[in-house]
């Protein structure tokens, strides 16, 4: 059987065994179809069903979480932690609380993680968790109190040698901060490494807050200097304005570049003379408010409901969520003269959008590869818990800055290595791949 028949066989095996996930389906996809030429140069690596191995989570926790709100009442929200690759590591991955969570969007999240810890050259396993509660709105009494029912059942299954959460979507410092007392509190022992985003006072580490943000800018960066260019006076898109869109926006504008537009789930600001990134941060991470009230203080034009892609510039920065950037998108940004996209968020640009700028000359850098500085810093701040230190700024973001570098030369070089050059997305999947796949095939059929 020739190799396309072979991953088309499994890909069917996969639909049926994962019913009623299309954003696993989706990021399998991707992977499978890079892979096909990994097969046909080395076919060892289907040795041992490895690549249906790698496919299936380790392990994959559902439980339930009830919590009381402030009214007395019980509410049940589902907790979830898959853990889904620990060849080269502890399970490493975030905590995502959000309404649409579940089991389908968290192996999702999972399976990517696998490339993207493999590619950040630490030696950190794949895992993603969360829950489909809804922090918004809630006050700070029964977001703890979801939060340490969460963390009484999670804490049976995590640990620094183990698994070690974070924060994503709708877990910041005050759910981290609640999940890590409550963890601390079952294990009767201050273990630092078990969580990572944790305040600067009790194992944090500087530039966590920044990294994923800080990353993607410095590894577009890298991608854009291949090509004879930088952020020095470009006009550059940052979908969403939470954590990942804020100090993308910041370390930009810092390069040189004017941010033209940022948005959230209700509609968009263009702001042609740049952005000011301190009353966004003002707005989203102390309000906790709409990005709509940035015009009654500042200079740009709220567009309620709006497309953010319609804005004329160079770079794109897709922030937000999966799958927010599709096929007609991709077309109106090549319209609008953007010439690099690269993704802040997971999975947000659709397969239609990723064969349109690989079509059209628009160089292109996946998530798994362009958003692995949030990770890499996790990782860092588990070293420094490890050797009970703490690192300054510049040392961490420096350290920050070459991992990006590097995961960007390694993508690049891989690429041309199977003759996809400028391919980024078959050289983050193969070069992501292979770590893995080597530690798995010398580790045996386990």
């Amino acid at each position: 059987m020739n190799v396309d028949a072979q991953i088309s066989e499994y890909y069917d095996r996969l639909l049926k065994r994962n019913a009623g996930e299309p954003e696993f389906h989706q990021a399998v996809s991707e992977v499978l179809d890079s892979l096909k030429i990994v097969l046909e140069k080395d076919p060892h690596y289907a040795d041992y069903s490895l690549v249906e191995r790698l496919c299936e989570p380790e392990r994959q926790l559902i439980f339930r979480v009830p919590w009381t709100d402030d009214k007395g009442e019980v509410n049940v929200n589902r907790g979830f932690r898959v853990q889904f690759n620990s060849a080269l590591g502890p399970y490493k991955g975030g905590l995502r609380f959000h309404p649409s969570v579940n089991l389908g969007i968290i192996k999702f999240l999972g399976f990517e993680q696998i490339f993207k810890n493999s590619l950040t050259g630490l030696p950190i396993g794949g895992g993603k968790g969360g829950s489909d509660f809804d922090p918004k709105g809630r006050t700070d009494a029964e977001v703890m109190r979801f939060c340490q029912s969460f963390m009484t059942e999670l804490h049976r299954h995590i640990g620094e040698y183990r698994d070690v959460p974070a924060g994503d979507i709708g877990v910041g410092g005050r759910e981290i901060g609640y999940l890590f007392g409550q963890y601390r509190r079952l294990a009767n022992q201050h273990e630092s490494g078990v969580l990572t985003g944790k305040g600067l006072s009790w194992g944090g580490s500087l530039v966590r807050t920044e990294a994923t943000g800080y990353g993607l800018v410095y590894l577009t960066e890298e991608m854009m200097n291949t090509h004879e260019e930088s952020f020095d006076g470009a006009k550059v898109i940052v979908s969403g304005s939470g954590n990942v869109a804020i100090y993308a926006a910041e370390k930009a504008q810092q390069l040189g570049a004017t941010v033209v537009a940022m948005s959230d789930s209700a509609g968009y600001i263009s702001t042609p003379n740049g952005v000011d990134v301190e009353l966004v941060k003002q707005i989203k991470e102390v309000g906790r408010g709409r990005i709509s009230e940035y015009v009654d203080q500042a200079e740009g034009t709220y567009h309620e409901g709006g497309n953010i892609w319609e804005v004329k510039a160079d770079v794109a920065l897709p922030c937000a969520t999966q799958n927010e950037l599709n096929g007609d998108h991709a077309k109106q940004l090549a319209e609008n003269g953007v010439r690099y996209v690269a993704e802040g968020a997971n999975m947000p640009s659709t397969p239609e959008a990723v064969h349109y700028f690989q079509e059209n000359g628009i160089h292109f850098a996946p998530g798994k590869a362009a958003n692995a500085g949030g990770v890499a810093t996790s990782a860092l701040e588990m070293q420094q818990n490890a050797t009970r230190d703490s690192w300054s700024f510049e040392y961490t973001d420096q350290r920050l800055h070459q991992i990006m570098s590097n995961i960007f030369k390694n993508v690049d070089r891989t690429a041309r290595e199977y003759n996809r050059e400028g391919d980024y997305v078959a050289g983050a999947n193969i070069a992501g791949f292979k770590k893995v796949a080597d530690a798995m095939l010398a580790q045996g059929v386990i």
